[in-house]
């Protein structure tokens, strides 16, 4: 059973993603985009770490993950390619065989870390607790804490602060805490939220400040999912449960949508290219899900039938 609350979640945080990732835009805010990142990404890997499901056997569970990994092995791989190819941040000036595999494996460049991050986390999860039952519930989590530890300081290959995330939606899971009760939508929670990313001071998510920037921007935007509108509440939460094709093609339209600067300049404020680009990005990925869906190609990329979730409008009488 979906909960609306969490699509409604993901939806709000893949346009935030989508949104700093054009790069004209993220220069005209610099300080938003500092905002943004606080708590966009560890937003995301919490309702992971939640919504990760090991109640399954090995052989069921392992086609999950690998319908993560054949998309972060195709994508990180033109993205690398890419990287050494056009001038961007993360541009590689000499692109071997070595450097390849180096941030295809263990070091990603780019938006893809995050399947990386959530393969890791996951392959440990289901480990942990599920091929060590006879250990108690906060000794496996200790355990799981330990093997992120592992990858982070000693092997390199995960970022520790996003792993402590994924593991805050696992305790929530494991713990048989509601996502909803634990995050409660508050008005007091919008208010401390603007207060604390008033000062750049605690605009990291690796820091105390930085997690209750979190808590507060969760509880905030379910509060704004309390008084939407009920239309512009269906339109979010359909982008939440699409917010996975999202997150892998919106970067093929954010690098196009550079095309557009120089038409849509004039405005000073940024926010026409904002929302046209929006508009190619989310319908760009969408239509590249509906087409692999079309040609059968999901079976093979995603290890689904079907990647695009429908559009399931709320019952204006529940």
């Amino acid at each position: 059973m979906r909960i609306k609350e969490l699509d409604y979640l993901k939806g709000v945080m893949i346009i935030l993603v989508i949104t700093f990732h054009l790069v004209y835009f993220e220069h005209l805010y610099p300080y938003a985009k500092q905002v943004v990142y606080t708590f966009h990404m560890p937003v995301f890997l919490i309702i992971s770490g939640y919504l990760m499901n090991i109640s399954k056997t090995w052989n069921a569970f392992l086609l999950t993950i690998v319908g993560l990994v054949v998309p972060y092995l195709v994508m990180e791989s033109g993205y690398i390619v890419m990287a050494s190819l056009l001038p961007i941040n993360e541009h590689i000036d000499n692109l071997t065989v070595g450097v390849f595999f180096d941030k295809l494996l263990l070091h990603p460049l780019g938006p893809y870390w995050y399947l990386h991050t959530l393969i890791l986390c996951g392959l440990t999860y289901y480990y942990v607790f599920s091929r060590c039952a006879a250990m108690n519930t906060l000794t496996r989590f200790i355990l799981a804490g330990l093997v992120y530890y592992l990858f982070s300081h000693v092997l390199g290959v995960l970022a520790l602060s996003s792993a402590i995330y994924f593991l805050i939606g696992v305790i929530l899971r494991q713990s048989n805490i509601g996502f909803t009760r634990f995050f409660q939508p508050s008005l007091l929670a919008v208010l401390a939220f603007i207060l604390l990313i008033m000062h750049v001071q605690y605009l990291s998510p690796s820091t105390l400040s930085g997690i209750i920037i979190v808590y507060l921007a969760i509880s905030s935007c379910l509060c704004s999912f309390k008084y939407s509108n009920r239309m512009f509440r269906n339109t979010i939460q359909f982008l939440g449960r699409n917010s996975l094709l999202l997150y892998i093609f919106s970067p093929i339209f954010t690098i196009l949508c550079k095309q557009m600067v120089p038409y849509l300049a004039f405005d000073k404020s940024g926010i026409l290219f904002l929302m046209a680009s929006l508009t190619v990005c989310v319908s760009g990925s969408l239509a590249i899900g509906y087409l692999m869906d079309l040609l059968r190609i999901s079976p093979l990329f995603f290890r689904k039938q079907r990647v695009v979730s429908p559009f399931l409008p709320d019952n204006p009488k529940s």
